[in-house]
């Protein structure tokens, strides 16, 4: 039974847009959901987001930057993800594991093998059964976010991850092509280019088949 379901992806590739929707798909079908995500799931995560997304220019090493990814991820688990698969909901994440494998594996250089004991050790051994992976052009993905902070009224809603250069992003966008390579059965590429509905419908497919 699918029960635990992640959506992953570069900035700007409608993670969020299409968590919402499959919640409000599967609550029409009677299913109840838990929207989350990471970093940010919990009131200690919320904290945790906060340091890593917006400190300005203040530079937090790669090792610091993984430690509090893998706190949040510990905390996450333990108090939202867990109780709610106990309590036989569907959790729907906006990012988990895969994540940390794609922007700190592929982006920033660490070690992969180091970063596959870790997640597991954070996430008690808890994996996704269903990953929804969210792909399009880096060019595209970044031209939503800046379209995204327009619209922020002049704020600069900028994060520490949209500011890296272009190299960066595409590095991390061929981690989670590779990831997906690497486990078919559970990570599915969704063309994120296409328009919202189109992609809605793609992942529907999906889903329809795995809750037959």
């Amino acid at each position: 039974m699918v029960r635990f379901i992640t959506f992953e992806g570069c900035d700007g590739t409608g993670k969020s847009t299409q968590l919402r929707l499959l919640a409000d798909y599967l609550g029409a079908r009677g299913k109840s959901c838990v929207l989350t995500r990471e970093p940010g799931g919990t009131p200690l995560g919320q904290h945790i987001r906060q340091v890593l997304l917006e400190v300005g220019d203040q530079p937090i090493g790669s090792p610091t930057e993984l430690f509090l990814y893998l706190a949040d991820r510990a905390q996450h688990v333990q108090e939202i993800i867990i109780p709610a698969l106990e309590q036989e909901k569907i959790v729907l994440c906006d990012r988990h594991t895969d994540s940390t494998m794609a922007y700190q594996g592929y982006g920033r250089g660490i070690d992969l093998e180091l970063l596959r004991r870790l997640n597991e050790m954070a996430s008690q051994g808890v994996r996704p059964d269903l990953t929804f992976l969210l792909d399009c052009p880096v060019s595209i993905g970044l031209s939503r976010t800046a379209e995204r902070q327009a619209r922020a009224a002049g704020v600069n809603a900028e994060d520490r991850f949209e500011k890296e250069k272009l190299d960066f992003h595409e590095k991390v966008r061929q981690g989670f092509l590779n990831l997906a390579r690497a486990e078919p059965g559970r990570i599915s590429i969704i063309g994120a280019a296409a328009s919202v509905q189109e992609v809605f419908a793609a992942i529907k497919t999906i889903i329809d088949k795995k809750l037959e």
